[in-house]
């Protein structure tokens, strides 16, 4: 344990209070502000669920339609259609129609960084 913590209802806290108004102002400099950290849990309250976080894993291998993400998931097309239309709401997955077809993928890289990044943490 740091020198001046204790533990308290175990959780490590503060025996004085004291703001390091010098660190806490170089740190506020590097923070993203409120409409970027508002929109970021967004995107982590979408991924929180389980079937979005199988979508998208399914969408980090290969383009997909509904009825393969549906009988991968187990689930029905109007259901996944429903968790689909919430991703693409927050510009995790996009589309394309070909034909009567709409296939689906990640919209960028970056998603399946997040993913990637996700899943190597659990695995630490």
């Amino acid at each position: 344990m740091a020198p001046g913590a204790s533990v308290k209802d175990n959780h490590a806290v503060c025996e004085a209070e004291f703001v390091d108004k010098r660190r806490v102002g170089a740190v506020s400099k590097h923070m993203p502000d409120s409409d970027s950290i508002e929109a970021l849990s967004e995107i982590f309250k979408v991924l929180g669920d389980p079937t979005r976080l199988r979508i998208i894993s399914a969408l980090s291998v290969d383009e997909l339609c509904v009825c393969d993400i549906a009988h991968l998931l187990g689930a029905s097309i109007s259901a996944t259609s429903h968790q689909l239309r919430i991703l693409r709401h927050l510009h995790l997955v996009k589309h394309r129609k070909e034909g009567k077809m709409v296939y689906y993928s990640l919209d960028d890289a970056c998603v399946e960084k997040l993913l990637a990044e996700g899943l190597k943490h659990i695995a630490e």
